[in-house]
């Protein structure tokens, strides 16, 4: 039905990964794959996007990125259709089993992973996700989780990607205490473009 009412479904599958992740960019061959359409509908509905406002496109390292346009007039209304964003009425218990069931089939494989890993208090994408370099890192995870799982899921992200990453992680307590004190890192990181994937204590809104 969505698909009907936006006149694509890759269209509606490109608002999807946009509007689920804000902050973050794409080149079109990376669209391609993490959508699975072909190249060529992409670029067309990729052009559509643009010349309405709804996405930018910037050149960095001969590739053109793309991402969702925050300051597009119709950002929020369309950011309740396609982003990860919690509906504001009250639902039935059909209806609340029936979004939990859309969004594990719309979460991004990094959110998914997640819960591999133990209590994930805090964790975002940074650096060459969003390319802003100013953090330093690429992923940063916060609470009481298994190294050894994080090293996998770090791993299974790299291959995903094509691409080293380079990650840090902190208890919860160490990275409060950092925030506290104005540690230097800390502070580059939340200066930083991000894409939060999670975010418990809310340390992390600007």
């Amino acid at each position: 039905m969505v698909e009907q009412l936006f006149g694509s479904k890759t269209r509606v599958k490109l608002l999807r990964l946009f509007y689920s992740n804000p902050n973050r960019s794409f080149y079109v061959r990376e669209i391609t794959r993490k959508i699975d359409e072909q190249i060529n509908s992409v670029r067309r509905e990729l052009a559509n996007l643009l010349s309405i406002g709804i996405i930018t496109s910037d050149t960095s390292n001969n590739k053109v990125f793309y991402e969702v346009n925050q300051k597009y007039e119709f950002y929020v209304p369309l950011e309740e259709i396609f982003g990860d964003v919690k509906p504001r009425k009250k639902s039935t218990k059909a209806e609340k089993a029936k979004e939990t069931e859309d969004v594990a089939v719309e979460t991004d494989d990094e959110k998914e992973g997640l819960r591999s890993l133990g209590n994930v208090d805090i964790a975002c994408l940074l650096g060459q996700f969003t390319r802003d370099e100013a953090s330093g890192i690429d992923l940063m995870i916060v609470g009481s989780v298994n190294q050894n799982a994080v090293a996998r899921y770090v791993s299974d992200l790299e291959k995903q990607e094509g691409k080293d990453l380079r990650y840090t992680v902190f208890s919860l307590d160490e990275f409060t205490y950092r925030v506290q004190i104005n540690d230097r890192f800390i502070l580059n990181v939340l200066r930083s473009k991000m894409q939060v994937l999670v975010d418990k204590p809310g340390l992390l809104k600007k």
